[in-house]
């Protein structure tokens, strides 16, 4: 007979008033024939477990004595504690054999029975009670996921006992390995379970998990808001100062870790472990105890992907996406049942919302660079502050790619754009995973509009020169922040060295269209032999172009040191390589340093060169770290002598 059947048979008149309990109690029914040997076995088995259980029950009903009222049958007695509850599931089976007898002697014995039943679910549950509310600190989330993580949950669905009524020998093998804290815990949960399993089995579920669900709901919101979770609106959060809701996510970041990995889990761990005789309690028990909470918690991240965009909230966003993200796998097992989906659902909502958030601020960004509308160019070509922001800000979300990956997991460049061969066709022969990777085309293509719009600043230049070095410039910088970030890994080694190889050819046209009038003033032969006249004219010639030349390109900047030696490298081998040959042939023809036009020797070239394309900042640590720099003629501005 299933046990709902079984209890409204037992229990189809109302519930007895204490004193009708005690009058058929303590007495034993007035109608129990004497022992005879026509008695089957079945009856001396019945008789026996009902005045066994009648024995040590009304030993311990609240209402029959002070002792039994004051004191807590588990902590005094342990022994006899198991003892009752082995009494109590053996009554529980003789009244299942009593409901199938008709006879006018089992009906009597019958409701006997029944009256200590109910007198032993009065006793039981005040224990559990006992045990739940005064063992909060060894029943905490904590110790009990510490406990699980070293001591596993046993399998089996029941308690089992010896023949004395203890527990078998396995609860003390366990005992032995753990701490003596945990030992503790590990005890008041097996004394649960022994209740929870007594009281189910008897038809008293409804009223063991009611009681439980009231102190461990307790005890879950009041973990909750240890962690700094509060209920909040929507509304509220539009009008919280970023600086205090940047607070409040730093906040729940920290508190979903403590709240999956202890909180939760824990009270799952304990759970399962109490209802362990039941999946169907221990499912929905977990769920009504944790609901509440679980949604507060992952609530937040939704609230906070709908509130008003802006850039400053990328990061925080990205962090809370993969907090959750991350925190998955842990969710799914917690919250694994039908009962706890609503809090699956919620959870997987925010990370929907969050990451269409995150789409939709890149998707800012992209505008914003387009938008750019600074009309100044940058004095003496260098790095756009756009560049620098915009560089910036990718380098940080490339540190972000687990997360971007499946955000951007389905994103694909705009189509018929005019744009898209630029990007996808240096990445064409890339890995088919590189090329295929969404957050590497949205990245990539990013840069793309960057790389566009850097394009059209540069036409701002009067001086075509600067503009070719303006473009050398902010594409260094960002070859360099893609090489030492993240963005390598998404871009790839080939779109890095089609980069640099661009770099290269901006700063060779900027060198040819900035000093081509200086190597224009030497001769092609250098050192051919020339008339005095023909001399002077080239000496003349080149002295004009290589002052006016220095004078305009002292306000040029390449902040990058290496980009920087190579175009000085450059201009030098040529510069004062030919120069040099020219200088020395004609000192050779016509003693060259005594003639007033000539100005400037090979080596005063070089050193005017190296004072080139510093940036302001950068002139103290020169002047200090070379000394042949500090040289009269090495610091003075080329021009008459």
């Amino acid at each position: 007979m299933p046990r709902k059947g079984m209890r409204s048979l037992l229990f189809q008149f109302s519930s007895p008033s204490n004193n009708s309990i005690s009058r058929y109690s303590i007495s034993s029914p007035s109608r129990t024939p004497a022992l005879t040997p026509r008695r089957s076995f079945n009856d001396a088995m019945i008789e026996q477990a009902v005045e066994s259980a009648a024995a040590i029950v009304m030993k311990w009903n609240p209402d029959s004595s002070t002792y039994a009222k004051v004191t807590s049958m588990f902590y005094e007695d342990k022994r006899e504690a198991m003892q009752f509850i082995k009494r109590v599931n053996d009554l529980q089976k003789a009244m299942h054999l009593m409901a199938s007898d008709d006879s006018v002697s089992s009906s009597d014995r019958l409701v006997y029975a029944q009256g200590l039943m109910e007198i032993a679910m009065k006793r039981l549950q005040k224990e559990f009670y006992q045990i739940l509310s005064m063992n909060r600190a060894h029943l905490d989330p904590e110790s009990v996921s510490t406990r699980s993580s070293r001591c596993s949950t046993r399998s089996s669905t029941s308690v089992d006992f010896d023949e004395d009524g203890t527990l078998d020998d396995e609860i003390q093998v366990v005992e032995d390995s753990i701490s003596e804290v945990e030992q503790v815990s590990f005890i008041v949960m097996e004394d649960l379970r022994a209740i929870a399993e007594c009281m189910i089995s008897s038809g008293y579920a409804k009223e063991c998990v009611n009681m439980y669900k009231v102190i461990r709901k307790s005890i879950i919101d009041e973990g909750v808001y240890r962690l700094g979770l509060e209920k909040l609106s929507a509304s509220r959060i539009n009008k919280m100062d970023w600086e205090v809701l940047d607070l409040k996510i730093k906040n729940w970041l920290d508190a979903i870790k403590l709240a999956i990995r202890t909180l939760f889990v824990g009270e799952r761990i304990l759970c399962d472990h109490v209802f362990s005789s039941s999946e169907s309690i221990r499912e929905s028990c977990f769920a009504d105890i944790s609901r509440e909470g679980a949604l507060l918690l992952f609530g937040f991240p939704e609230l906070v992907a709908k509130s008003k965009k802006s850039p400053e909230k990328m990061f925080r966003v990205l962090d809370m996406y993969s907090s959750i993200a991350e925190n998955w796998p842990d969710v799914e097992s917690i919250f694994s049942s039908e009962s706890s989906s609503v809090v699956r659902s919620q959870a997987l909502t925010s990370l929907t919302k969050l990451g269409e958030l995150v789409r939709a601020i890149v998707m800012d960004l992209e505008y914003s660079i387009q938008k750019n509308s600074s009309k100044s160019p940058v004095a003496g070509g260098g790095v756009h502050s756009l560049t620098l922001l915009s560089m910036n800000y990718l380098t940080f979300l490339a540190d972000y790619c687990n997360s971007l990956t499946d955000i951007f997991a389905d994103w694909s460049p705009p189509e018929k754009s005019s744009l898209e061969h630029i990007f996808f066709s240096s990445t064409s022969e890339t890995d088919d995973s590189q090329s295929s990777s969404g957050i590497s085309l949205r990245m990539g293509w990013l840069i793309l509009v960057l790389l566009c719009k850097l394009d059209n600043k540069a036409k701002r230049y009067k001086d075509v020169s600067l503009s070719y070095l303006f473009l050398a410039n902010n594409l260094e910088h960002i070859v360099s922040k893609v090489r030492s970030s993240n963005l390598q890994y998404l871009l790839g080694d080939e779109w890095m060295a089609k980069q640099e190889v661009k770099v290269r050819q901006f700063a060779a046209k900027y060198e040819a269209l900035a000093w081509g009038r200086v190597f224009d003033s030497l001769p092609e032969n250098p050192t051919e032999k020339f008339s005095q006249e023909e001399a002077k004219e080239i000496f003349r010639n080149f002295n004009m172009a290589f002052q006016e030349t220095h004078r305009k390109q002292k306000s040029c900047v390449i902040p990058d040191p290496k980009l920087r030696d190579e175009v000085k490298l450059s201009i030098g081998r040529k510069l004062v390589w030919f120069y040099g040959e020219f200088y020395r042939a004609q000192k050779a023809y016509g003693g060259a340093n005594e003639k007033p036009y000539i100005r400037f020797s090979p080596e005063d070239i070089g050193n005017y060169l190296s004072d080139l394309y510093f940036e302001p900042s950068d002139w103290a640590s020169v002047s200090t770290s070379s000394p042949s720099s500090t040289s009269s003629s090495h610091r003075r501005e080329p021009g008459p002598r």
